[in-house]
Order: C-alpha cells, then structure tokens, then sequence
C-alpha cells in the first residue's frame, strides 16, 4: 500500500504554474488518505479562482498514478488571508531582500531584479510618435528571445496606450496573493501590464507622479519568479514622464528604438534616441518596421518611403538591427497559444524577429 511520505515525495516535483515552485514546499498539499489503490487529497489554492487549476489537477493526479494508484480524488480548497500573507512575505523573502537606490529621498526598491548585481538585462522599446508598431515589436522580440531558451518578462509600461494583453490574447487576470503579484505567463514570456488592472478598456486619466508609482510597483510587488535574463519594458511613445522614471530608475537599461521608413517619423525618434544618450543609456539598434510590403508578384512596395530606419540609426551611432515589412500574422482563433500579434517562427518575419533576437543576445553578452 501506498504511503503518505511516498505520496508526498512524489508531489515534491509538481510545481505552482505561477508561482513555479513545488506544491508541497508551499504547504498546498493537505489530508492525504489511502484507501487500498484510491488515493484522496486536498489541494490549497492561493486563490479560489485559480486560472490553472486544471493544469494543476492533471499534475497531481499524474504524478501519483505514476507510484501505482489506481484512482485519484483531487478536491480543492483556498489559503485563508493568514496564509496568503504568510506565503506573500515567503516570496518576497526569496527574491533576496537586496536594495536599490533611486533618486535621494525615495525609498529603496526591495527587489533584486533591480540590484546592481543583477543578471537581468533590462531592454526598453521605444519611439518618438505613436503607431509605428512598437508594441508588436515588443512582444515578437520576447518571444522570438524565449523561443531561443531565454527567460523573458515584458512590462507594458504604456500605461495610456496598453496593448500588450489584447496583442498576445491575454483574457486572465495576474493571481494577487497578499501584496504579492504574479505575472501572466504567454508563450513562455511573463507579462505585467496595466491593461490587467483597468476595466472594460476604460481611459487612464492619471498624472505623472502616479504614472511612475506604478511602475515601481511593477518591480516591487511582482513576484518575477527565477531570475530573469531579459526584461523588457514598452515605453509610451516620446520622451514624457514614464520615459524619464525609467531612465531614473533602470540606470542600466538599454534601449531599441523603432520607426518607420517615412523621414518624419525617424526625425521624431531620433528625439527618444537623444534622450536615452543624454541619461547615459546605450542603443542596442534600430528597428524599421513597416520597412515595405510584398506583393503576390514578389515584388517591394516601399508604402511609407525608404531609408528612415537607416538614416536615425547613423545619427544615433548605432546599427539597423531589423527591418520588419508589412504584414499580417498567419494565426487562427483556434490554435492553442493563439496570440493574434505574434509571427509565427516558421515565417519570413518570424524569421527576421529571431535573427535580430540573435543579435541582441549577442550585442547583450558582449557587455
């Protein structure tokens, strides 16, 4: 006959999808009974609503079938406040407790992810003007960056102008347990956004000081879970308040600028290109998206002119990272993992995003 202890050792490999560390570390593993080849326990949620209850279902009962039980009974219950608060204050113990200055008279962030010491590559996307398709760069860089093995988080830190959620098809809330909040993960990438917090696409109507709060709050209370090798963060547009809080508070981020071919548009962000050399920020490169578009012949049409992404690039001394052309993801509704604005890999553009992700890991482990 099966035994508690085996059961639990067992259990010891099945992880918390969100929080990724092992059920029964976490104490979530309760009232264990064997009864000939049936087996009962109680799984403790962090919340009642878990999103991945399923998935954590189908762990456990795997995993203990794998030791020889016949049939497995899973029911489900929920931390009470005490333990939410007790297992809040474990995770923020475990990321370190090491600090990080800001500017005189703020408190220092208690978070690791922003440590001097830290692995953690901090990478901002940014433009001049609205509409050249940051966003859509952002989220195909992730992912492009964790298709090649990396761990990678994004901060939609366009708190205005959110759109990361809707462009990887995000409908799931981040699991709040205590003061703690964990990120939502999507084709391996982790993601925080505003976007989680706002109703209905309701407007922000906020100043700048509570613009900036929130995005230390991104830092401070977000469990990232294992130390990230890339965070990047998709800036609002032009070099406004969220712009200057990142530069003040993320001294080692790097930047990637984007633009279209057209000349204005690489005339305005070359604006965000001087903003981030005047902090001391280095420009990984540029990207051009909306580089031309192909018709059926094979032919380029150049719809927003030619030669911007080149021209901003030399004047900011760096290099053309990617030229991204016109285009519309090949996804279905259907397909798990559907993310309407992500290439596929197998494309010519998926493609171009893991060349230039390449790139950028390269350019990064040369530091």
């Amino acid at each position: 006959m099966l035994t508690r202890e085996q059961i639990l050792e067992a259990l010891r490999d099945v992880k918390d999808p969100e929080i990724n560390r092992s059920l029964v570390e976490l104490n979530m593993i309760r009232d264990i009974r064997v009864e000939g080849a049936t087996v009962s326990l109680t799984v403790v949620l962090t919340i009642s609503g878990c999103p991945l209850k399923a998935k954590i279902e189908d762990d456990v009962i795997g995993a203990v079938k794998a030791l020889g039980a016949e049939e497995v009974r899973v029911q489900f219950g929920s931390m009470t406040d005490e333990e939410r608060a007790a297992l809040s204050a474990q995770l923020r113990n475990s990321q370190g407790g090491q600090t990080h200055n800001m500017t005189p008279g703020q408190a220092p962030l208690l978070n690791p992810i922003l440590a001097k010491d830290s692995n953690t590559t901090f990478i901002a996307i940014t433009s001049g003007k609205g509409g050249v398709g940051k966003s859509t760069v952002t989220v195909n860089l992730a992912v492009a960056l964790a298709r090649l093995g990396k761990k990678v988080g994004i901060i939609d830190a366009d708190i205005y102008g959110f759109s990361v959620p809707d462009m990887m098809n995000i409908d799931q809330r981040p699991t709040v347990i205590g003061e703690t909040i964990l990120p939502v993960e999507k084709q391996s990438v982790k993601v925080m956004s505003m976007g989680f917090f706002v109703e209905d696409n309701s407007p922000i109507i906020w100043r700048g000081p509570m613009l900036g709060k929130m995005l230390r709050n991104f830092f401070t209370e977000v469990h990232w879970g294992e130390e990230l090798d890339y965070l990047l963060l998709d800036l609002p547009p032009g070099t406004g308040d969220m712009a200057l809080d990142v530069h003040t508070m993320i001294p080692q981020s790097m930047e990637i600028v984007v633009t279209t071919p057209h000349p204005t548009a690489a005339f305005v962000a070359a604006r965000a290109g001087a903003m981030a050399k005047r902090t001391g920020h280095e420009i990984l490169g540029v990207v051009e998206n909306m580089a031309w578009y192909e018709a059926k012949d094979g032919s380029k049409e150049y719809v927003f002119g030619r030669g911007g992404g080149g021209k901003l690039a030399e004047t900011l001394a760096t290099e053309l990272l990617a030229q991204i052309p016109l285009g519309q993801p090949d996804n279905h509704p259907s397909e798990p993992d559907y993310s309407p604005s992500v290439y596929r890999e197998s494309s010519e553009i998926g493609q171009l995003y893991r060349d230039m992700a390449k790139r950028v890991i390269e350019k990064c482990e040369q530091k």
